[in-house]
């Protein structure tokens, strides 16, 4: 096994026995063995394009497949298998149709010709000895570039699963996954992936802007909205990960049956849409972030689901009680299909004790979405130019376990007075319940959302630059980012090719990225690590 994927990877360099995030070496073997059967299949696909093939049957599986593979989604080796299988399927029947229209269905790559072995045994051996990682180039930066563009088209693909599940999607974006799937098997230089992995930041700004008009359409633009801490007394259903259908459909499924629905990391921006908080019993918000599920769902009295990424390894103690819907998974919890039937789910809630009574534990503010923000313009506008407002930070990203998170804590603890600090993802998790009081009216703490609504932070800074006539780059805005996987490393790489410079990154800089890869983007981008201390970006930033 080796996976260094993750922030998390052991001692900075990668996990070569047992993930920290749990994964087991034969899952990891077969998410090597997923991705390279995927690059086969994307090879067709791209030749299907040139002669008018286009299957969006294929497009979706592969985005779902790629999502599979990112960091805490699925833990399960028997829907890996049946993933690999059919890729293999589709690529076949995919052939077929190319070649009835007079394309090209002989490739040099093994992977275009790959068979899976019949048993699990045998598939995790031809991930292992597979050895992906170390194949995809010798030169270990141009392994490291390659890295980069995989691993951005895994965050890619995440953001365009969860945009064509709300019925928005764009040719050019599956087309560019298949493209660069394709593309990493062969010998690439320089100049060529450092473009493919602009070039995923490109294409992932259109499928943010595609999931914000998913969301927004379907449910409202968030609105700002108090959210409570504590808890109501009786039944209860806590519901985590990111996928908004999942959570109306659950609502609707629960109307009048006397449960109580709570969110989970960073399903608590779900509260500020109009079509989600219309329901009388989506109550409020419970725990953190995805790092302190077991402590938080080992106390929680009633039925959990799970709708995408960030699942740990359920403990003992609450694991009956925890389901799964979507892409997520672990072996042997109950998993929701396609037909999203909840009731097994609901079932459980009821047969819980539920809360006993009710809790008053505060409450958090959230919904400050780019159509509430933009609305105050204005407001902000003049708030900068009178000097009442100085400075504005966008704290936020992935959040994690590992030593040096709670920099952000202080950070935000720190900023002075006369700065606003814009946050998203589950990375605000550090200090989200901060009360940092207002400026002209305007909290100075204002919740974008999930890291799925990185677009409504980038249109915020867009607009804002354009009401000062300068570049984003010139605005009183700096970026202190945290990341964990490959969502946050795709949004980096969007940052990157809007031209964003300056960008603060930690609490450790990837270890799939070598020094002179790191030269390359600190040279262009002016990305630098986190400092030691808050107190020494804070004052290099506002002395600036």
């Amino acid at each position: 096994m080796f996976c260094n994927q993750c922030e998390q990877t052991a001692k900075g360099s990668g996990c070569d026995k047992i993930g920290v995030c749990g994964k087991q070496p034969d899952v990891a073997a077969l998410q090597d063995l997923l991705t390279y059967a995927l690059q086969g299949l994307s090879m067709v696909a791209n030749e299907g394009r040139k002669v008018g093939v286009i299957d969006n049957t294929v497009d979706r599986f592969t985005a779902e497949a790629i999502f599979s593979c990112l960091t805490n989604v699925d833990f399960d080796p028997v829907r890996f298998q049946e993933l690999i299988n059919n890729a293999v399927k589709h690529r076949e029947a995919l052939k077929e149709k190319v070649a009835a229209a007079g394309g090209k269905v002989d490739f040099t790559s093994p992977a275009a010709d790959f068979t899976p072995a019949d048993n699990l045994d045998a598939l995790s051996e031809q991930g292992i000895n597979l050895d992906f990682i170390n194949k995809l180039d010798e030169n270990e930066d141009l392994r490291s570039l390659k890295q980069i563009a995989l691993y951005g088209v895994r965050g890619l693909a995440a953001y365009t699963d969860h945009a064509a599940i709300l019925g928005k999607q764009d040719d050019a974006v599956f087309a560019y996954i298949h493209e660069t799937l394709a593309a990493l098997t062969e010998n690439l230089g320089l100049e060529e992936l450092v473009a493919a992995a602009l070039k995923c930041g490109e294409v992932n700004l259109k499928a943010m802007e595609l999931l914000d008009a998913g969301n927004t359409e379907t449910y409202g633009h968030p609105t700002p909205t108090e959210v409570p801490l504590g808890a109501k007394a009786g039944k209860a259903i806590l519901i985590t990960g990111h996928d908004l259908r999942d959570l109306e459909l659950l609502l609707k499924q629960t109307v009048g049956k006397g449960i109580n629905i709570y969110t989970h990391g960073e399903m608590l921006p779900c509260h500020g849409y109009p079509e989600l908080k219309k329901y009388d019993h989506f109550y409020g918000h419970y725990g953190t972030a995805w790092q302190n599920q077991q402590k938080e769902f080992a106390e929680f009295p009633g039925a959990i689901l799970f709708t995408t990424n960030c699942i740990q390894k359920p403990k003992d103690s609450y694991a009956e009680n925890v389901f799964t819907t979507g892409l997520v998974g672990w072996p042997g919890l109950v998993h929701i299909g396609e037909d999203k039937d909840f009731t097994p789910v609901i079932e459980k809630a009821m047969a819980l004790p539920g809360f006993a009574a009710d809790e008053d534990k505060g409450s958090v503010l959230t919904g400050f979405a780019r159509n509430t923000v933009l609305g105050v313009a204005d407001k902000v506008i003049d708030a900068v130019k009178n000097k009442a407002i100085r400075h504005f930070f966008l704290v936020g990203g992935c959040d994690g376990a590992k030593p040096g998170r709670n920099y952000y804590t202080e950070f935000v603890e720190k900023v002075p007075e006369d700065c606003m600090v814009l946050t998203l993802a589950c990375g605000k998790f550090r200090f989200f319940d901060k009360k940092l009081g207002d400026i002209g009216g305007i909290p100075r703490l204002l919740d974008v959302g999930q890291c799925n609504d990185a677009y409504s932070a980038i249109q915020i800074a867009v607009a804002l630059a354009g009401a000062f006539d300068c570049g984003v780059n010139d605005l009183p805005l700096s970026m202190v980012l945290s990341w964990y996987e490959q969502k946050a490393v795709v949004i980096l790489l969007t940052l990157l090719h809007l031209g964003i410079k300056d960008i603060r990154l930690g609490p450790s800089l990837p270890a799939f990225i070598t020094p002179n890869v790191l030269n390359v983007l600190v040279e262009n981008f002016e990305i630098k690590p986190i400092a030691e201390t808050p107190e020494e970006d804070l004052n290099t930033i506002l002395a600036a």
